[in-house]
């Protein structure tokens, strides 16, 4: 089994599309009007609009009702990334370091998923992602 994407519902999808573009600094491809991708290495965040749920089941899925699931980015610098990002998103946290040894920082988008960048900063949790 290979897991290859995370889907999200939005309610304003030219706002999350955005977001997720931002933060990623990757275009999404539009592969309708209702459903946009961002494909990125190991995985691809698909988002869809309202429109998308009744393709599956009506009432199976609700936008800006997430407060569970946090979408995690690796990235090269935490410090630098939260720099460039501080005042273009919504903020929850500024970078520190987690007692698994990652540095991380967490923001919202704009329907209020919980977004966390991290990097690796302790020698343990730079061995942990090495072979992944």
């Amino acid at each position: 089994m290979k897991f290859a994407s995370v889907r999200l519902i939005a309610a304003d999808l030219a706002a999350v599309v955005s977001f997720y573009e931002t933060i990623t600094k990757q275009t999404a491809e539009w592969l309708a009007p209702v459903f946009a991708e961002i494909v990125m290495p190991g995985a691809v965040i698909a988002i869809g609009g309202v429109e998308t749920v009744a393709l599956f089941k009506e009432g199976s899925a609700e936008p800006a009702t997430n407060r569970t699931a946090i979408l995690e980015f690796q990235v090269e610098d935490i410090d630098a990334e939260f720099s460039r990002l501080k005042d273009l998103v919504e903020v929850v946290q500024h970078p520190q370091t987690m007692p698994w040894g990652n540095r991380a920082a967490q923001f919202r988008d704009p329907e209020g998923t919980l977004v966390s960048l991290y990097t690796p900063v302790t020698e343990a949790a730079k061995r942990r992602f090495e072979s992944r």
